[in-house]
């Protein structure tokens, strides 16, 4: 684990946002083969399964034109292909990465107000939290519109802050945690620091920005403060 930054607060944070794909769930199976089903769709060659591993995570309309080169026109199509897939199959085909799920309890166990922060759109998001039975856990679920207008991280994380604050969150110390640069990048455009968990899917190079890297669920726990309250009860 890196060392956190000295500036980091020593209080608990007053409100918590949470990455869904490559945080709190491996969706990688799931997406690639909704990915694999659109471009066969499209008549196009199925790119390497690595290649589609880049997919996860950033917003899909941004993929579908930096990586796959589509236009507005080719992007709505394919677009309306990996849903058909994936809301029915792939959402589901996500597993919890080991502690996390319990991590997510202690949040909304410990009273601090906690958004999810989605590049996906809410409803996907909601199917994979229901499954998990962890949407009771979360005072807000915010991701991507479907319409994919609000996709961006940035844009996606002050939705949550916006309706955290409307819920009456204290928004003084807010941390993201996310595996990708779009999530550090996305927080920090709204003022907020981002704690990088290393299971996800980026690589070394994207915690670039973030106030610390975790390694483990028990990691994030002490970046979380969970730890200092444990000690506090």
């Amino acid at each position: 684990m890196s060392s956190p930054r000295p500036d980091l607060p020593a209080a608990p944070w007053t409100a918590i946002l949470l990455d869904l794909d490559g945080t709190i769930v491996d969706s990688a199976p799931g997406i690639t083969a909704s990915l694999a089903h659109m471009y066969e769709q499209l008549g196009r060659p199925v790119p390497a399964p690595a290649e589609l591993l880049t997919w996860v995570g950033p917003p899909i309309l941004d993929s579908m034109r930096d990586l796959a080169g589509f236009d507005a026109e080719e992007s709505a199509l394919a677009l309306a292909f990996y849903r058909e897939h994936y809301f029915e199959i792939g959402a589901l085909d996500a597993t919890p990465f080991p502690g996390v799920p319990e991590v997510v309890r202690e949040i909304a166990a410990a009273g601090i107000p906690l958004s999810l922060a989605t590049s996906k759109p809410e409803h996907p998001a909601r199917l994979i939290l229901d499954r998990l039975e962890l949407t009771s856990c979360f005072t807000a679920v915010t991701g991507a519109s479907e319409d994919e207008v609000r996709s961006a991280k940035a844009d996606v994380v002050a939705e949550a802050l916006r309706r955290l604050g409307a819920g009456g969150a204290d928004l003084a110390r807010v941390v993201h945690v996310g595996d990708r640069s779009h999530d550090v990048e996305g927080a920090a455009a709204n003022g907020v620091p981002t704690i990088f968990a290393t299971w996800g899917y980026g690589s070394p190079p994207e915690q670039a920005g973030a106030i610390t890297a975790v390694d483990t669920a028990e990691e994030l726990r002490a970046a979380l403060g969970l730890t200092a309250l444990d000690r506090a009860s």
